[in-house]
């Protein structure tokens, strides 16, 4: 449910339907207009607002209403996403049997699940104003959030995976388990960072700039890199920086995925390791394919959302091997201080 939304999310962002929606309202936003005079009535509350005025002047209903109901389903998604997860969290908060550690990283969740709520309406506000486009920050704030959702909730999966079996390491040398263990957590930061800079490039419409591979434009370094002063602002806000980093960052991500994934198939004492390594690699190829697709096509809607979605699949199976090398969390102390 949580790829889902991510994936949804991308769609919103796409389409232009994310200002569709101009109030928040957590419980009575559940109902959508009912009837044709409570789509004018919404349809003229859009129209109060500088997207409809400077973007979509002239919009039909039948066409606010497809925006709408993008941004209305995105919106009830998460609701529902936060019932699924809240209820049967306290069934088993107050059967108990869950440790201490697995409790608390659920309670994390929980936290960052009610802060992702309040991320979207605060990224959208920004959009609601004189420019009618969201603050690139915002919005990848937004995606960065959802990313760690779903990164903690699948380590502490596999976590409950492994306690089935061998975990990934746990027959070889400490000095072996002790390097993976090391080069998981810094790739795993390194793929945060490469999709932040995807959220940027959302963000900016930084795909747009140069629909060319492997070069950009007619040069490998373009051009206006650091045309921004001070120089920070270049990575945040210079559209041609966003892409130039996005695109060398993509085969650093590249050959580390592969590196570390082939270092698991040699080494991990589990076959579910194994076989989550195995899928990093081909996931991280068709990854950077669906980039460079992505991009000489003028980033088509259909396409930018199978490039996100497939960078959730990378960041899937590396914390999937990483969390073989980890200590447990879902165990009892006493088993975990045996681990």
């Amino acid at each position: 449910m949580v790829f889902a939304m991510v994936i949804l999310g991308g769609s919103v962002r796409l389409t232009g339907s994310g200002l569709s929606m101009v109030d928040w309202k957590p419980i009575l936003g559940i109902i959508p207009p009912l009837s044709h005079s409570g789509w004018i009535a919404a349809f003229d509350q859009y129209q109060q607002y500088p997207e409809y005025q400077i973007v979509n002047k002239g919009m039909s209903l039948s066409e606010f209403k497809f925006i709408f109901m993008m941004e209305y389903l995105h919106r009830v998604l998460g609701r529902l996403i936060g019932l699924v997860f809240f209820v049967p969290f306290c069934f088993f908060l107050i059967r108990g049997g869950m440790s201490i550690p697995f409790r608390n990283r659920l309670w994390v969740l929980l936290f960052l699940g009610a802060c992702q709520g309040l991320m979207g309406w605060y990224m959208v506000k920004s959009g609601l104003v004189d420019v009618p486009h969201v603050s690139q920050y915002r919005l990848t704030a937004h995606l960065m959030l959802a990313v760690l959702i779903y990164a903690v909730m699948v380590r502490l999966a596999f976590d409950l995976v492994y306690q089935s079996g061998p975990r990934g390491g746990i027959e070889k040398n400490m000095q072996s388990n002790r390097k993976m263990k090391n080069f998981g957590g810094a790739l795993v930061v390194l793929l945060f960072l490469m999709i932040t800079t995807g959220g940027l490039m959302a963000g900016t419409r930084a795909g747009h700039i140069f629909n060319t591979w492997p070069l950009m434009g007619n040069d490998l370094v373009p051009n206006m890199l650091v045309a921004m002063e001070p120089i920070w602002r270049n990575f945040f806000e210079n559209t041609i920086t966003i892409q130039f980093v996005h695109r060398w960052l993509a085969i650093v991500v590249g050959v580390a995925v592969i590196f570390y994934s082939v270092g698991a198939i040699r080494g991990a004492a589990s076959k579910m390791t194994q076989i989550m390594a195995l899928f990093a690699i081909f996931a991280v190829i068709l990854q950077i394919v669906l980039g460079i697709v992505t991009l000489v096509k003028g980033v088509p809607p259909v396409l930018g959302v199978a490039h996100q979605g497939c960078a959730l699949l990378v960041l899937l199976g590396i914390i999937a091997v990483w969390a073989a090398y980890l200590p447990s969390v879902s165990r009892s102390s006493r088993t975990q201080s045996l681990i």
